[in-house]
């Protein structure tokens, strides 16, 4: 089923993804800091990775369930489930999650019949473009 809502552009959800990666570099920064300030580096490297893997999905979870990551409000690019409402934390977690296809989720895109992303379309959601299309 296609859905109604227009798929933002190939090319601005690459930049878009790009900027993230930036935004998201000084955040993980950030909280590696944090993490070896307080522990000192005396726990495992698994508890270091485990945590930051889990700063990532707080960080995106959030943002999505808000609509926009700081990068896409950058450019205008809003997280909607299929139907057009906003992401609920179980829908943004499955986001998350499905996320790590890293690679094979952008090539999807290429051949999808709607442009997505293959995380989205097995998440239920979907990049848009225009934030009128987001429900209240």
């Amino acid at each position: 089923m296609t859905s109604p809502l227009p798929t933002a552009g190939i090319w601005k959800r690459f930049a878009t993804m790009i900027y993230e990666a930036i935004l998201l570099l000084a955040v993980l920064f950030i909280a590696d800091y944090l993490f070896i300030a307080l522990t000192h580096n005396k726990l495992p490297k698994a508890s270091l990775q485990i945590y930051l893997v889990g700063v990532m999905a707080i960080y995106f979870v959030w943002f999505w369930m808000r609509g926009q990551s700081l990068a896409m409000k950058t450019w205008h690019i809003y997280v909607v489930k299929v139907n057009g409402d906003k992401l609920d934390m179980q829908t943004a977690l499955k986001r998350f999650a499905f996320s790590w296809l890293i690679g094979i989720t952008q090539l999807w895109a290429l051949f999808d019949r709607d442009g997505q992303f293959l995380h989205d379309r097995l998440a239920g959601t979907r990049l848009v473009s225009k934030s009128h299309l987001l429900k209240d």
